[in-house]
């Protein structure tokens, strides 16, 4: 039988050693393992050559051992290199971590055979995530916090399912997100929805008042712009530009329909899209530009009543201020609203579909790229008119989402008080959210009853 050596300092500086000839632990609890206990553990389970490690130079305890990973093993400090020896001391450690469930929910941890390996058991039904690879998962959804890492096939690290399988890593240990999934909080949404369509109104009642101050072309003549100077107007252009701007959105609408968490993606996009043209309004309605072209046909125009306004703001709210919906709108130049929507669709095309599918993205920034070119070849706004609303539309887009998938406003007093709504709408979705899809409808059977 192996005898445990093992040296420890007494407080006056002096060493004292333990031996441990075959002697079981103590019936004591887990959680109150002295050192020494943890290093009997050892011992007996024949990880012996690691009690100098563990025990002596990083002083693992009881709950320091039930808290202890396969990544902890791995990785620095610790850096053990025999893979079967990681492997066993691993088994070993699920093994104590099942045998001891209470002291794991005490102390706030959850043992590592409830992390999902692959494929399990009485499934319902398939979801697709990952980049693509197909996983399947039994009654509750499985949800990580951290950052998501891809252990593909030939990685060092031993894991692996098919071509992908992924994992989120944490502070280098392996974490399981007790709500089991990402609620998807419909009462938000659609409170995001009431606030997009009242500031659309609001936007349609700001652009019918800036119609009343459009400056005179006689007095006023467009301003010089190197772009529209440069290329010749080209009238078909700008329908060209919706036509890019509703292929994005349909794209979109197939993306949301079958994304798992389609009720985060919209409101999403509803609270970014309201903001910015909030935002609009505001710059609209304090500088009035000069017609960029001739060809329009611009003029201040004078409303008899207020009804008669009203219904001018409801026309322009129901078309979407979209020329292929018949609605002609003048002096909303300073920013491009076309722009705003066309390239906050295209990045969240991208944002919300795996990396691997670069035939999509492709096509998205195509059709963003050309409906913005399509937009200035119309002469229908200025250049600084489409930049402005890109650098925008993109910089809140990158910056919402920063702040989303890092929870940096949980720690920052001043991120709460500046994006109050911000911190409303995600202030329960934890990290980045996963690109998994599912089918719309609770059961596939649904369809087929439907088909007959």
């Amino acid at each position: 039988m192996k005898q445990l050596s093992w040296m420890q300092s007494t407080p006056s500086g002096n060493s004292f050693q333990l031996d441990f000839c075959g002697m079981a632990p103590s019936g004591d609890s887990v959680a109150v393992w002295s050192c020494k206990q943890v290093a009997q553990w050892l011992q007996e389970e024949g990880f012996g050559e690691y009690v100098e490690l563990l025990c002596s130079q990083h002083r693992l305890d009881g709950p320091s051992l039930l808290a202890l990973t396969e990544a902890d093993l791995r990785g620095p400090p610790l850096g053990l290199r025999v893979l079967g020896d990681i492997k066993r001391l691993t088994l070993a450690l699920r093994r104590l971590q099942r045998q001891n469930q209470a002291e794991l929910e005490e102390l706030g941890l959850q043992h590592s055979d409830s992390l999902p390996s692959g494929l399990s058991s009485g499934s319902e039904g398939g979801e697709w995530g990952c980049d693509g690879a197909e996983r399947m998962y039994n009654g509750a959804d499985h949800l990580f916090n951290g950052t998501e890492l891809r252990h593909r096939n030939g990685d060092r690290s031993g894991y692996g399912l098919g071509a992908t399988q992924c994992h989120t890593h944490s502070n280098w240990r392996y974490r399981q997100h007790l709500a089991g999934r990402l609620d998807p909080e419909v009462w938000k949404t659609v409170m995001s929805c009431i606030y997009v369509f009242c500031v659309f109104g609001f936007t349609s009642v700001v652009m019918v008042i800036v119609h009343e101050r459009v400056p005179d072309m006689r007095t006023y003549p467009p301003l010089p712009d190197i772009f529209l100077d440069s290329v010749p107007r080209i009238p078909w252009a700008f329908a060209m530009a919706e036509a890019c701007g509703l292929i994005l959105c349909y794209m979109f609408i197939l993306i949301l329909l079958l994304h798992k968490h389609r009720s985060i993606l919209f409101r999403r996009l509803c609270s970014l899209i309201g903001t910015v043209f909030l935002l609009r309004c505001c710059t609209m309605f304090v500088t009035s530009l000069s017609v960029p072209g001739q060809h329009l046909k611009c003029s201040s125009k004078t409303y008899g009543d207020i009804w008669e306004k009203i219904q001018r703001a409801l026309a322009i709210w129901s078309g979407f201020g979209m020329t292929l919906t018949g609605v002609q709108t003048c002096g909303d130049y300073m920013f491009s609203g076309h722009t705003v929507v066309i390239t906050m669709l295209n990045f969240f095309v991208t944002e919300y579909t795996p990396r691997t599918w670069n035939l999509i993205h492709t096509i998205s920034w195509v059709l963003n790229l050309f409906g913005i070119f399509f937009i200035l070849a119309a002469h229908e706004h200025y250049s600084i008119d489409v930049f402005i609303a890109f650098y925008i539309t993109t910089r809140l887009f990158l910056y919402y989402h920063t702040l989303a998938n890092t929870r940096a406003y949980q720690h920052s007093r001043r991120a709460r008080i500046w994006f109050p709504m911000f911190s409303f709408f995600e202030c329960n979705v934890n990290g980045p959210v996963p690109n998994q899809y599912n089918w719309p409808f609770n059961k596939p059977a649904f369809m087929k009853t439907l088909i007959g």
